[in-house]
This record gives C-alpha cells, sequence and structure tokens, in this order.
C-alpha cells in the first residue's frame, strides 16, 4: 500500500493529461456535494415553513391586488417605499399572535376570552365576522371575473358557486395535514407578480429611489390610498389565523393544547417560528413592492390612474405589457382568492368558536365540530349571496375596509398587552 507521500509523488509526476482529467473529475464531485448540501438546506427550509407563510400569502387576496394597483397607477412609484416600511411592522405583530399560540396551546380569541372583557372580545369577534364575509364576496367575484377573462364562455353564476364549492370541500373534508400542504404550495401563486412585473419595462433605477426615501404629498386622495394599503396589509383576519394555525401545528405534532406551554416551549420552536413568519411576510411585501411597480410602469405611465378591481387591472394590463404579463396577473387572481377565501372564513370561525366555547379546528371532523365548520359554511354562503344579488364589489370593499379598520387598533393592543404579560407568556414575552 502506497503512503500518502509517494502517492503525491506518482500522482505530481503522471502525465499531464491525466492531471487535467483527475482534477476536472475532483471539481466536479465537489460540485455535486455541494449542489445536494444546498438542495437539502433548501429543503429543509421549505419543510420550516408553514403558518407563517401562508397567512402572509393570504394577505395578497384579490382585494389587496386591487389596492397595489391603485397605488402603482395613481402615484407611479411614489408609494413603493410602503413595501420595505411596512414589513418589519407586519412580521412584528404576526411574530407575537405566533408566540401567544405557541407558548398558551390557545387562539387569539380564547386568550381573549380567558383574560379581558367578554363584550370587548364579542363587538370585535362580530365586527371581524361581518369583515371577513364582505371580503369573501368581494374575492369571490374577483376569481370569478379573472377566469372569464380566460375562459368568457363560462357563466359567472356557474363560476362563482364552483369556487365556493372547492373552497368549502377543501376545508371541511380534507385533513389539516394535507389542507395545510395545499395552502403553503398555493402560496407560490404569488410568484406570479414578480414574474409579469420583471418582464415589463421598469427604470429600477428610479424605483429603488423611491422604495428607499417616502415621497409623501399630503394630499387627500394619497394620505386616502397609504390608509388602504396599511388596513389591506395589517389586517385583523390575519391576527386570529396566525395564532390559530399555531395551535393546530402543535396539534399535529402531538403536543398538547389549552394549556399555558412556557416551560415546554422551545428556544428552537421559536427559531422555527420566526423564520416562518418572517418568510411569509417578506414574500406578502415583496409582492407588494412588484404589483406597484408593475403599475407605475405601465399603466400609471399612459395616464390609466383608476382601478376598480384587480380583474380591470389585468385586463387594462394587456394592450400594453403583452399577453404573458396580462396571463400571469389574470393566474395570480384565481390562485390568491383560493388561498385567501378559506383563511378569511376559518378565521372568522375560530374567533367564533373560541368566543362561544365552541368544540374548533381544522383537525376534527365535520360531526365533531358542526358550530365551527358551519361558521366556515354560513360566512362562504354569505360572500357567495353578495355576489349572487350583484352588490357593487368597491362598495362592498370599503365596507370591509371600514370593519377592518375598526377592530384591529383594539384587537392590536389586547395582542401587545397579552404579548408582554409575563404571566401569560412567562419567558418568552
Amino acid at each position: 500500500m502506497l503512503s500518502s507521500d509517494k502517492l503525491l509523488e506518482k500522482v505530481a509526476g503522471a502525465p499531464a493529461d491525466i492531471l487535467d482529467k483527475t482534477i476536472d473529475t475532483s471539481k466536479k464531485i465537489t460540485k455535486v456535494f455541494v449542489s445536494r448540501r444546498q438542495l437539502g438546506q433548501a429543503r429543509d427550509y421549505w419543510k420550516s415553513l408553514g403558518p407563517g407563510l401562508t397567512t402572509g400569502a393570504a394577505d395578497d387576496d384579490p382585494s389587496g391586488i386591487t389596492t397595489y394597483s391603485q397605488a402603482g397607477a395613481q402615484f407611479g412609484f411614489n408609494l413603493l417605499w410602503l413595501a420595505p416600511y411596512t414589513f418589519p411592522l407586519m412580521a412584528i405583530i404576526q411574530e407575537m399572535c405566533a408566540r401567544i399560540g405557541l407558548v398558551t396551546g390557545r387562539g387569539l380569541a380564547a386568550n381573549i376570552r380567558q383574560y379581558y372583557p367578554k363584550w370587548v372580545l364579542y363587538i370585535a369577534t362580530l365586527l371581524l365576522f361581518a369583515a371577513n364575509t364582505l371580503n369573501i364576496g368581494a374575492d369571490l367575484g374577483a376569481m370569478a371575473k379573472a377566469t372569464q377573462l380566460l375562459f368568457p364562455d363560462i357563466r359567472f353564476t356557474t363560476l362563482i358557486l364552483g369556487f365556493t364549492m372547492i373552497t368549502l370541500a377543501l376545508q371541511i373534508f380534507t385533513t389539516y395535514e394535507k389542507y395545510a400542504k395545499y395552502l403553503k404550495w398555493l402560496a407560490l401563486v404569488l410568484l406570479s407578480y414578480v414574474f409579469s412585473a420583471l418582464t415589463v419595462n421598469i427604470d429600477w433605477n428610479e424605483a429603488l429611489q423611491k422604495a428607499i426615501i417616502p415621497t409623501i404629498v399630503f394630499s387627500k386622495d394619497q394620505i386616502f390610498l397609504i390608509t388602504a394599503v396599511l388596513g389591506t396589509t395589517i389586517s385583523p383576519y390575519l391576527f386570529f389565523w396566525q395564532t390559530s394555525q399555531e395551535v393546530e401545528e402543535q396539534i399535529l405534532g402531538g403536543k398538547t393544547t389549552l394549556k399555558l406551554r412556557q416551560e415546554e416551549t422551545s428556544t428552537k420552536e421559536v427559531r422555527n417560528m420566526r423564520m416562518d413568519v418572517w418568510s411569509g411576510m417578506f414574500l406578502s411585501n415583496l409582492v407588494m413592492f412588484f404589483i406597484i411597480a408593475a403599475a407605475a410602469a405601465t399603466l400609471g405611465s399612459i395616464g390609466i390612474t383608476n382601478i376598480t378591481s384587480a380583474e380591470q387591472a389585468a385586463e387594462a394590463l394587456r394592450p400594453i405589457a403583452g399577453e404573458r404579463v396580462y396571463l400571469l396577473f389574470a393566474l395570480g387572481i384565481i390562485g390568491t382568492g383560493m388561498l385567501a377565501v378559506p383563511i378569511l372564513a376559518g378565521s372568522a370561525s375560530y374567533a367564533l368558536s373560541e368566543s362561544f366555547g365552541w368544540k374548533f379546528g381544522l383537525y376534527r371532523r365535520l360531526r365533531e365540530a358542526n358550530a365551527f365548520y358551519g361558521v366556515i359554511i354560513i360566512a362562504t354562503g354569505i360572500g357567495l349571496v353578495i355576489n349572487l344579488l350583484g352588490f357593487d364589489s368597491i362598495k362592498v370593499l370599503i365596507y370591509s375596509a371600514v370593519f377592518n379598520g375598526l377592530i384591529a387598533p383594539v384587537v392590536l393592543v389586547l395582542i401587545v398587552l397579552m404579548s408582554g404579560n409575563i404571566k401569560i407568556m412567562g419567558r418568552w414575552v
């Protein structure tokens, strides 16, 4: 057997072509090893994502897309700064919600019920239910109209009924494990907005400058739109959904819930939760940035400054940005609606069920939690009726925003108080 020194001498004395082949082979082996390691890291990262990713993605629902498109069309790149500036605010709020669910083993409404006056909870919950059902109606309508852009021969009523039945079936008749995976993969549809923006001609120097340096002119229209962006970005239904999904994930992992888990909660769990939440909120705000940028570079540049619906934004982009952007935008509306409608209905159901002490949870079967699934069916059904009766979707969204505006400050105060209470959170305040 050759010693290491003799082996080196033998290799060093080998012909040049053999040395080249040896070096080339070693480089290929190293490249394969590194790529496999990177692939493994990416796979582990994807597995670590869950409620935070789907919550962030649901924030970019058709009503959010409409608001962001209007911001870009009306004010160009001037409101791009809202994306990076609202990111940490949004992420910190959702992390507080996730911590509460992780440490207490209870949803947000259940915690409010235990520690604060019930009348505060009941008012907030009823307003949340009203806001969510109106938002469901607007999102279902946007999904149907976006589908008609691609398949104009299909009737609006048929599409509305179809989307309603599909979203209800997914929530009621699939296990939570499968349902969570469906929501997780559906979140990737948001990348269609990134791709659509990258295919249009954007002045990135100006866009990045406007994203870093805030531009506010304090006009009535701009203040109104900034308020609308904040309202659609930091929405109460996300607070309730995030907290309850952390509890569902614990149940899926076989952990005990409905009791304080201050000591049981590990640093690793909190670290994984934080990565999940901040990743989801980053994706949400990244998509906001690209929608505003795409609308500014296309619609705003030719004087189309009034966007009243997500499907109108898609249709307006068609002659300017081309068939590819139009298709990506329309598919994004359908995909985000399929993601957001179940979360809107689910968050309303979690809030009501926890408020009134009903059995709840997507991990339960229909016969085990009739009231919980009944609220989901009623909320989605009201959204369906709103469209069948022909209500103005823009007015519906405005009323929804008003309700969210009434709820958000109250719930935010309670979230901050609970997440900072050492008796509730222990060492995880």
